[in-house]
C-alpha cells in the first residue's frame, strides 16, 4: 500500500508549490483582467490596448529578446566549446564566466549605469586614451538607441552564464566515441560540429532557450535602472500600472501578455528544436 501512494507523495510538494505560487496568481490575474465590479467585461482590455505604451512595451520586449537571446546562445556555445579544451587557468576562467550569474538584474543595471554614465569608467578610459573628445551619452530619452544598447550589453554580460552552463553540461554528455568515429572517417572539425555536436546539443539548446526566454519576457530591473520608461517593456509597464496608476486590471493584462508570449515561444522551441535522434517513430 505504501509503495502505491509513494510516487504521489513525492510529487505532492511540487504540486502544492505550483498551485500556490503559479496556479492561484494566474487565476487571480484572469479574474482581474476579465471582470469589473464582479461582472465579466472586456473593457479592461480595451483600456490597456488603447494606451500606446502597451504596443511600445510589446515591441521593445520582443526586440530585446530577439537581440539578446540569439547572441547569448552563440556566445555561450563558443565559450562552452573553448572550455571543453584543457588549458592553464581553465578553472579561473570558468569561475569568471559564472560569477555574473550570481548578480541580480538590479545590481547588474546599477553596475552598468555606473560604467556607462558620462563620468563613468568607460568614458574616462576613452577620454584618457584620446579615442573620443567628449563623453559618449548612453542615457536620456534622446539617446534611446544607446539605452537599448546598454540594456543589451548588461543582459549579455549578466545572464549569458545560465545558457553557458546548460550548453557546457550538454557538451560534456556527448560521448567521445561519436567524435572519434567521425575522425576515423575523415570528418573535419566543422563537419563534426555541424553533423554531430550541434544535433546532439539540441535538447540542451532547447532547455536553455526556454529558460532564457522566460526571463527575457520578464525583463524589468535592468531596463528600469538603465532607461526607465524611455524603453517600455511589458513587465515595467505592468509594474507602473500596478504601483503608480493602481489599475490592477490593466496590470494583470500585462502579466497575462507575458505569460502568453512565454507559452507561445516555448511551444515553438519544443516543436522546431526537437532532436531527430530522440524522436520515436510511430
Amino acid at each position: 500500500m505504501r509503495s502505491k501512494y509513494l510516487p504521489y507523495l513525492l510529487i505532492l510538494p511540487a504540486v502544492i508549490y505550483l498551485l500556490f505560487f503559479i496556479g492561484y496568481p494566474l487565476v487571480q490575474a484572469l479574474y482581474l483582467a476579465f471582470t469589473q465590479n464582479g461582472h465579466f467585461t472586456l473593457a479592461n482590455f480595451h483600456r490597456a490596448i488603447s494606451n500606446p505604451m502597451f504596443f511600445q512595451a510589446f515591441k521593445y520586449t520582443l526586440a530585446l529578446a530577439a537581440v539578446i537571446i540569439p547572441t547569448q546562445v552563440v556566445l555561450a556555445l563558443v565559450l562552452a566549446l573553448i572550455m571543453m579544451n584543457t588549458f592553464k587557468g581553465k578553472d579561473w576562467v570558468l569561475y569568471a564566466l559564472i560569477i555574473p550569474l550570481t548578480i541580480s538584474d538590479v545590481a547588474g543595471g546599477l553596475i552598468w549605469y555606473t560604467m556607462l554614465s558620462d563620468a563613468g569608467f568607460l568614458n574616462k578610459l576613452l577620454l584618457n586614451l584620446g579615442l573620443v573628445s567628449q563623453p559618449i551619452h548612453f542615457f536620456g530619452y534622446q539617446y534611446r538607441d544607446m539605452e537599448f544598447l546598454a540594456i543589451v550589453l548588461e543582459e549579455i554580460w549578466r545572464s549569458t552564464a545560465i545558457v553557458f552552463v546548460i550548453i557546457l553540461a550538454g557538451l560534456q554528455m556527448i560521448s567521445r566515441e561519436y567524435i572519434e568515429a567521425a575522425e576515423v572517417f575523415g570528418a573535419g572539425y566543422w563537419t563534426r560540429l555541424r553533423k554531430i555536436v550541434i544535433p546532439m546539443l539540441k535538447p540542451s539548446i532547447q532547455s536553455a532557450l526556454i529558460i532564457r526566454t522566460l526571463f527575457a519576457m520578464q525583463i524589468f530591473g535592468a531596463v528600469w535602472i538603465l532607461a526607465g520608461r524611455d524603453i517600455p517593456v511589458l513587465a515595467g509597464e505592468g509594474y507602473y500600472q500596478l504601483t503608480f496608476i493602481k489599475d490592477y486590471s490593466v496590470a494583470s493584462i500585462y502579466a497575462l501578455a507575458i505569460a502568453a508570449l512565454s507559452i507561445v515561444l516555448g511551444a515553438l522551441y519544443v516543436k522546431f528544436l526537437k532532436a531527430p535522434y530522440l524522436e520515436v517513430s510511430e
